[in-house]
């Protein structure tokens, strides 16, 4: 078993149209589920012939969620949306209306593998820094028996603006017929390319996993499991890459969990925190 991954719990799915209760962080809406539930839904799902899309904020996603209309709207088009981030569980907490848990893109890469090879579904992954994509999937391959890669692909940048480029995208997807596609691009790039092909695909599930096939394969180091539980591990990812990602982490993102915590306190002295 890989460091990161971790044995999850069967969680029975919820009856046919019946949803766990969605927070209100800032005005966005985050649905209050476990990792294992969300992986029985989609799951559920496939197993019905239906896709969809999961997007998992943290905290740099919900101040652009916040600020930005355009992704917001963007956003609000997924069937679920869940809290990827230590912050947005404290700030839950904190108002009054605790989400279960965090629910982590990097860790659902293991947990939802794990659970579609038990199928033998079919899964592609998209992006990444060059080489990640085939490596996280050969890595996940042979940790997960079961599991069915039909397809990996490395776009070089700028191709979402290449009309030609992206056909090519279109008619690897179209001949892998994948049940679910990771994408490794980064946000808002990958929900934006996410929004732009799904719906050609609509019995395919999409997930967007930034850096996360470096994590798999080893080529980017995740934070020890102490420091994701004190929700440090935004200090682990600015040692290692301080020149790109100190502005994000610093100059936004503290101002902004201040922001976050003041909002959630003031829901709870206010009794408006649920959806």
């Amino acid at each position: 078993m890989n460091a990161w991954s971790k044995p999850l719990a069967e969680e029975p799915v919820a009856a046919a149209g019946a949803r766990p209760p969605r927070v209100n962080l800032m005005g966005i809406a985050i649905d209050s589920i476990t990792e294992a539930g969300l992986v029985s839904a989609i799951v559920s799902e496939l197993s019905a012939g239906r896709g969809g899309w999961v997007v998992t904020p943290n905290l740099d996603h919900l101040r652009r969620l916040s600020g930005g209309r355009d992704f917001r709207d963007l956003c609000a088009n997924a069937q679920w949306v869940v809290a990827d981030g230590m912050p947005l569980i404290w700030a839950s907490r904190l108002q009054g209306t605790p989400l279960p848990e965090r629910v982590a893109g990097s860790n659902l890469i293991f947990s939802l593998n794990q659970a579609l090879a038990r199928q033998g579904r079919r899964v592609f992954f998209l992006g990444g820094d060059p080489g990640t994509a085939r490596a996280a999937a050969d890595k996940l391959q042979a940790q997960y028996p079961g599991l069915e890669v039909v397809g990996c692909e490395c776009p070089e940048v700028g191709f979402e603006r290449d009309p030609a480029r992206m056909q090519q995208l279109r008619s690897a997807l179209q001949q892998a017929r994948p049940e679910l596609v990771w994408v490794a691009l980064g946000s808002p790039k990958q929900e934006r390319l996410i929004e732009h092909l799904r719906h050609e695909f609509p019995a395919t599930w999409w997930l967007g996993v930034g850096i996360s096939f470096s994590f798999v394969c080893g080529q980017v180091q995740r934070a020890p499991r102490w420091m994701q539980s004190l929700g440090l591990e935004w200090l682990h990812r600015l040692v290692q890459e301080p020149r790109r990602l100190a502005r994000r982490y610093l100059l936004e993102g503290l101002p902004f969990a201040v922001r976050l915590f003041s909002s959630a306190l003031g829901a709870r002295l206010r009794g408006k925190a649920r959806v």
